[in-house]
């Protein structure tokens, strides 16, 4: 069985990268910094940006190499808002403060094109649009007032009925849906090598290959463990987001760490690059276990799925992955499946991004429930804005709170999941 953990080179980002890999020094020594951030994928290294840009003195320790995690493996997509819809996050906040927090998430999009183009990073930004699909009549409906919740909110979202839907993505498996015009679609790994890249040239020193070990509060500040040195500072953000280990007590037991599943196809012949997702839009399913899926910048089609527990690729469910494919676009069946790969997606009981603040100048961000590249990039800026400018981060903090079945994970989720892949198999939708 392959490991998800170690399935980064099989990636189709690894193969067809623009920006160089970073390279970076393992820290050695002692260091002194205001800031230590552990970790260091779009949450890690858009605060370092963001904090370096202020003035602050910033360090940022990634265990294995920039792009390692979900950073360097996600589908590329960029999609602006939480899982809630604009009416929820008013009755869960308030009028004022949910008010905030959809302008906060629904601007996330705009800011990642905004740091592409003002650093010049080379990552093939497509602004073509994301599509919510609609897998069954029941759910057509919760997506048409979602569409029309956004816009009310001023956004020019486009309504698709079957025929159009049909129209946008090239397969007729979908019973309509709706297109958010702010996203779109990077590749994720040239995204966070170009953002790594802005950050050290703001100032931000960034260390690949430095395990955090220990983590230890000293006096009015902290104190972290390498195994080659020590780094002190005066705050941390632990941004370990679905590769979270032990160093802050019980946040591993907060989110469930769910691998995501992809393929991804040889560029494919004409006409069916006309039919197939054409134009760059993006798009992800209503089902529980929804697809997502693109054309690749080098013109093949990709696809990703929720997959297995743990760190063991299941074959079975890469294979039912790949069928999926086939129901939707039956035509790919004689283009090449050239990459196969896997990485983790945090996902918190609530659907919704948990940020922490277990002690005093000690910041935990994680969960983003498959929407990292925009919510992490717009959040990284908003808790350098705390740090830096102390202007209070309009996200709510939360505690620790270790979700009750988290030690038998494995088993309960790995029912589910195949338990709704069955389900998909067999026609039968998922509410």
């Amino acid at each position: 069985m392959n490991s998800s953990l170690e399935s980064f080179p099989r990636s189709l980002w690894w193969g067809e990268s623009k920006e160089p890999a970073c390279n970076l020094p393992p820290v050695e020594g002692d260091l002194d910094v205001d800031v230590a951030i552990v970790g260091g994928g779009i949450t890690g290294i858009s605060s370092a940006l963001h904090l370096a840009e202020a003035g602050l003195s910033v360090a940022v320790l990634e265990a294995r190499h920039i792009g390692f995690g979900a950073s360097g493996r996600n589908g590329g997509q960029v999609i602006p808002g939480l899982k809630y819809d604009p009416s929820d996050l008013v009755a869960k906040y308030g009028p004022e403060k949910g008010q905030r927090l959809i302008e906060l998430a629904g601007g996330a999009a705009d800011y990642v094109f905004e740091l592409i183009e003002r650093h010049g990073i080379r990552c093939n930004p497509v602004r073509a649009g994301w599509i919510q699909a609609a897998h069954s009549p029941i759910a057509l409906e919760a997506v048409l007032r979602r569409a029309g919740e956004w816009r009310k909110q001023g956004v020019e979202v486009e309504v698709l009925d079957r025929d159009g839907i049909a129209t946008s993505t090239g397969t007729t498996r979908y019973f309509g849906g709706w297109r958010d015009p702010r996203a779109g679609a990077i590749q994720p790994l040239d995204y966070l090598r170009g953002l790594t890249r802005a950050a050290i040239k703001a100032g931000a020193r960034v260390f690949e290959k430095s395990r955090v070990t220990s983590l230890t509060k000293r006096d009015s500040g902290w104190q972290l463990g390498t195994a080659a040195g020590k780094l002190r500072a005066r705050k941390v953000i632990v941004a370990t987001n679905g590769y979270t280990g032990d160093l802050v007590p019980k946040l591993a037991q907060t989110v469930l760490p769910v691998q995501s599943m992809q393929l991804a196809t040889e560029p494919l012949p004409a006409d069916l690059a006309r039919r197939v997702m054409p134009g760059g839009v993006v798009l992800s399913e209503t089902r529980k276990l929804a697809f997502y899926m693109r054309q690749t910048p080098e013109g093949g089609f990709m696809i990703g799925g929720r997959g297995a527990v743990g760190n063991g690729e299941d074959p079975s469910l890469m294979a039912a992955l790949e069928r999926g494919m086939l129901r939707l676009f039956p035509d790919l069946e004689r283009v090449k499946i050239v990459h196969r790969w896997s990485g983790h997606v945090a996902l918190s009981m609530d659907g919704l991004p948990h940020l922490h603040e277990p002690e005093p100048n000690l910041y935990c961000m994680l969960a983003y429930n498959g929407r990292g590249i925009a919510l992490a990039t717009t959040f990284g800026r908003m808790m350098a804005e705390e740090i830096a400018r102390s202007i209070p981060a309009i996200y709510p903090r939360s505690s620790i709170k270790p979700i009750p079945w988290h030690p038998i994970r494995r088993p309960v989720m790995g029912l589910g999941i195949r338990w709704y892949w069955l389900k998909d198999s067999l026609g039968l939708a998922s509410k």
